[in-house]
């Protein structure tokens, strides 16, 4: 039996409102996340917020265990190492794939996005980095016939989020950021897909080094 829609929409909210929790640090690393806390703090029942957590758990914001219930998770050098390193793998194949078949108007979206990317980062609204450059990355991927590679490569950039915000806290970090999106943009756009796709690679290398130098991590 499907759920009802009410109850798709009251999870989705709630498993918004805990994501959000945790990008912002408002559940900082290492809290515990109790079910029935939650459930009286965002007043439902348990079932909504355990579906959140195992989907949070999914997203590698959460760890479940038996002995301490739902924690989230630590920023560790592995997981950065594995998300990125799946990204710099997976997201230049998508852009070979997609950007040949890009259109005039997803070249306006592109940009419209990189704009609001830009007034987001000048307007310091923190939590809109992630959702933009995620957004902006998909946009460019959205034309490859590849669901299943699609389908990782934005849970990867759901995970990302969390790491995005605090590389962003780097002013030199952001100014790179947005002049690197917009030079993919110009590749793409200009035909010089094999050269996009190593830059991209690039990009996104730099990223994660740039959070391993925020965090300090060795």
């Amino acid at each position: 039996m499907k759920p009802s829609l009410k109850h798709r929409t009251l999870s989705g909210a709630l498993l918004e409102a805990i994501r959000q929790g945790i990008l912002s640090g408002s559940y900082v690393a290492g809290t515990q996340l109790r079910q029935d806390a939650l459930a009286e703090s965002f007043g439902v029942s348990r079932i909504p917020i355990r579906e959140a957590l195992f989907q949070l758990e999914a997203e590698g914001l959460v760890r479940i265990s038996p002995q301490k219930g739902a924690v989230v998770s630590d920023l560790s050098r592995n997981e950065i190492d594995d998300v990125f390193e799946l990204r710099i793998l997976l997201e230049p194949r998508l852009l070979l794939a997609s950007a040949p078949k890009l259109t005039e108007e997803d070249f306006q979206r592109l940009n419209d996005l990189h704009e609001d990317y830009i007034k987001a980062i000048s307007e310091n609204t923190v939590n809109d980095y992630g959702r933009l450059n995620a957004e902006l990355h998909l946009a460019m991927y959205h034309r490859a016939d590849m669901p299943r590679t699609q389908q990782i490569v934005a849970s990867l950039l759901q995970t990302s989020d969390r790491y995005t915000r605090i590389q962003l806290s780097n002013a030199a970090a952001m100014q790179r950021a947005m002049e690197e999106h917009a030079e993919l943009i110009h590749l793409c756009r200009s035909g010089r897909i094999d050269r996009a796709a190593r830059f991209l690679a690039e990009h996104v290398a730099a990223v994660r080094d740039d959070l391993v130098n925020v965090l300090r991590i060795p």
